[in-house]
Parts: structure tokens; C-alpha cells; sequence
């Protein structure tokens, strides 16, 4: 298997870092490891970007042609406020589905997670290729107020 094709770009305040992997199971902890390079273990919004991607490229495995030998592209941007992940895929026959499952059901609840804890999320799809992204955003508390105390 090849090695994953790494890319970083520092602009204006902002850090970026892109990585194309091949649509296996397997590759969704890469895509995972992605957030620790770009973000750091001890970044305030870790564990739900971590999260939020793999659902993301979870997604682009089982629901599009990448998971039929095609690959995969994770972006992380982050800042002092935000962090954006986008996920793009090699597309589907149809747009992704923020589809409500039964409480049986083994699979349909990462877009609705997506929905759920993220700012804002949307998706594109133009020649052959689908990016869903997500945003998080790190809640400012001014100074002086006490911890718990709601702004």
C-alpha cells in the first residue's frame, strides 16, 4: 500500500493539512491521525473532530466509489476560532443523506451526528467527486467570567 500523500500549507493564521488515502476500511485511522497532526492531542475540539472525520471517511469507504478502489481526500483547517475538516470522495450515485434510523439499525447515524454536534456542515458535488465538510467552532469566554457562568 502506498504511503499517504501529505500536504501543509501555513497561511495567514491559518493551518492546513491534506492527506489522500485509498478507500479501505483501514485508512479511516489515518484519516483519524490526520486531526492529531493538524490539531494536537491537547487541542479543545480533538476528540469531536476526531470523531466527526471518521464518520466522514467512513462514509467515503462505504457509501461512494471510493471504497471501490478509488481514494479519498481529508483537509483539516484550523485557527485560533475554528477547525474545518472536508472529506472528498470519489461520488455516488446519489447526494449524501442526513437519513433518520431506526434504533435497531447498525449504520445511517454519522450525518445526523455531523448535523448534531457541528456548527455548520454542507456538501458539494461537482465532476465525479463529493466533499461533505464540517465546522467546529472553540467557544470564547471573555475575561473575568467565573467558570460555568453562561455568556
Amino acid at each position: 500500500m502506498t504511503p499517504p500523500d501529505f500536504h501543509r500549507a501555513d497561511s495567514g493564521g491559518s493551518r492546513d493539512l491534506a492527506v489522500r488515502l485509498p478507500g479501505v476500511p483501514s485508512q479511516v485511522s489515518r484519516a483519524r491521525g490526520l486531526v492529531t497532526a493538524a490539531l494536537g492531542r491537547d487541542h479543545p475540539l480533538y476528540d469531536d473532530v476526531a470523531l466527526l472525520t471518521s464518520e466522514l471517511a467512513t462514509n467515503a469507504v462505504l457509501h461512494t466509489r471510493s471504497g471501490s478502489g478509488g481514494m479519498f481526500t481529508v483537509t483539516v483547517s484550523s485557527s485560533e476560532t475554528a477547525v474545518r475538516v472536508l472529506v472528498s470522495d470519489s461520488g455516488s450515485d446519489g447526494p449524501p443523506c442526513v437519513c433518520r434510523t431506526s434504533t435497531q439499525s447498525t449504520s445511517g447515524r454519522g450525518l445526523p451526528l455531523i448535523e448534531a454536534l457541528s456548527h455548520r456542515w454542507g456538501f458539494t458535488r461537482e465532476d465525479g467527486t463529493t466533499t461533505v465538510w464540517f465546522e467546529l467552532r472553540q467557544a470564547r469566554v471573555p475575561a473575568g467570567v467565573p467558570a460555568g457562568v453562561a455568556v
